[in-house]
């Protein structure tokens, strides 16, 4: 057996263990941003429910327009009721008819330095004339 063949040379180790090196690094990196993207994903679903919960805490009575605005632990939100201008859906002169209102509620969430999440939805209810 000649000599260059018996075995695996210094440079050659040295040229595996870089390239090993390199493929390490790169899947740290990657489990790092997964990590990061996680979190992410899970900040932006915990503040989607706050936000369908302050949604669920309008009642079916009348609204007031008007902003409220309230903590959760590092998030913000802020609550926007606007009144709609009335909507008579059959002509008011028949008997039983209904003026109907028209809200709209924002919730809006924050966190981070501009991180937000924003719902809204539409109330309706009658009144008579």
């Amino acid at each position: 057996m000649r000599r260059s063949e018996a075995g695996f040379t210094l440079l050659e180790v040295l040229v595996a263990l870089v390239i090993l090196s390199v493929a390490v690094v790169a899947a740290l990196q990657l489990f790092g941003g997964g990590l990061r993207l996680a979190r992410a994903s899970g900040d932006h679903v915990e503040a989607t429910l706050l936000a369908h919960a302050m949604l669920a805490e309008v009642g079916p009575e009348p609204l007031e327009e008007g902003t409220n605005e309230g903590s959760a632990g590092d998030y913000r939100w802020t609550r926007r009721v606007t009144i709609e201008p009335e909507l008579r859906p059959v002509p008011p002169d028949e008997p039983g008819a209904e003026t109907v209102r028209l809200a709209r509620v924002t919730v809006e969430v924050r966190w981070g330095k501009s991180r937000r999440v924003e719902l809204a939805t539409l109330r309706a209810w009658g009144t008579k004339p």
